[in-house]
């Protein structure tokens, strides 16, 4: 399909900076596709009574790790400051990263991040630059490994804010409680499973009280989650593969769930394309562990989820693709035509829409 079917414009008004207070305060529009779309104004903490007994949540546990770190070139001429962000753990010491200003760098460089270690131990946190492509993304060989590494980035890192929000302002401490979810657990995302954004500890006790199930997995998002896709057609798009896993337990936990007739609600895309590369041809799912690198457009035929809860994308994103093809590409135009109208707020830290699958 050609990518300027996705487009859309979105006033810089309508991009939220911080999120609500409290998370289950952000508004949700409720949009049930049809021959004239049902658009419904409700607020996230509704939700319970949105969905029904014996439906179960799906929500993604990946803890985002402080994946933005500043530092500088050393050892070949004039020092020379550079900024990276931390793409995707390859093993115990190795990430690849984007470098901003990649120019600056060349394989064989030595990077250097933070002027001292709040921990002896630790001293500075050493990198070396062993690969890099044409796009500017790199792989770094730390000076540390395994947890020691972990600890050093964390005191170095700063939270990757997507680009939408850190052009206007910088991170702050704030965003360290802000940008995770209540369920964040596994570390090694470098972007928020957003939907999650959504959930308190009050929410969650009344979704238990209606008999709505909450099952966990877990996919680290990567950076390419912010990317738009700059291909004329989507055919042309090569997605980021990102690592997930779906348990035995769980699998046969919502596999039971549809047996006994309730829905699979998916809380946010990352959620949606794990259990969708974790489902056979007839729906079932499966345990799963690996990489992903599902691309999900019109067309596709869901087999895992029933219902999905997101937040309202960036215009020519697969994120937006995505929720094109569970809802219908003109449903999905018409809920954002609704949102923007009326003053939702969007992005990572804006409000969220529960979607119906189109033909239901």
């Amino acid at each position: 399909m050609k990518t300027d079917r996705f487009d859309f414009d979105l006033p810089a008004e309508r991009i939220a900076l911080r999120p609500a207070h409290p998370r289950d305060a952000a508004r949700l529009l409720v949009v049930r596709p049809g021959g004239q779309t049902q658009l419904e104004d409700r607020v996230v903490r509704d939700l319970p009574a949105l969905l029904q007994p014996g439906d179960a949540l799906v929500v993604n546990d990946s803890k985002v790790i402080a994946a933005r770190l500043k530092g500088r070139r050393i050892g070949r001429g004039l020092e020379a400051g550079i900024e990276a962000t931390l793409l995707k753990r390859l093993d115990g010491s190795r990430w690849t990263a984007f470098i901003l200003g990649a120019r600056k760098v060349q394989v064989g460089d030595h990077l250097r991040f933070g002027d001292e270690g709040r921990v002896c131990f630790l001293g500075e946190l050493d990198a070396q630059v062993s690969q890099k492509d044409e796009e500017g993304e790199i792989t770094l060989s730390f000076s540390m490994h395994g947890p020691v590494l972990d600890q050093a980035i964390a005191e170095r890192g700063e939270m990757p804010l997507p680009p939408y929000i850190a052009s206007r302002r910088a991170p702050d401490e704030q965003d360290k409680s802000d940008y995770q979810t209540l369920f964040a657990h596994e570390e090694g995302s470098v972007a928020a499973p957003t939907a999650g954004l959504h959930f308190t500890g009050d929410l969650l006790a009344r979704l238990q009280a209606r008999g709505v199930a909450l099952h966990k997995v877990t996919l680290h998002v990567g950076a390419g989650t912010f990317l738009p896709v700059k291909t004329d057609d989507t055919s042309g798009h090569t997605m980021h593969a990102e690592c997930g896993i779906v348990t035995a337990e769980v699998a046969e936990a919502l596999n039971g769930v549809r047996d006994r007739g309730g829905r699979i609600v998916a809380v946010g895309s990352t959620a949606l394309r794990l259990l969708e590369s974790a489902a056979g041809a007839d729906g079932r799912l499966e345990a799963f562990s690996g990489d992903t690198a599902i691309f999900i457009t019109p067309g596709y035929k869901f087999r895992a989820v029933d219902l999905m809860l997101t937040n309202f994308h960036l215009p020519r994103s697969t994120l937006f693709m995505l929720v094109a093809a569970f809802s219908g590409l003109e449903t999905m135009k018409r809920a954002y035509a609704h949102a923007i109208a009326t003053g939702y707020r969007f992005y990572s830290y804006g409000d969220a829409c529960l979607l119906y699958p189109a033909g239901q």
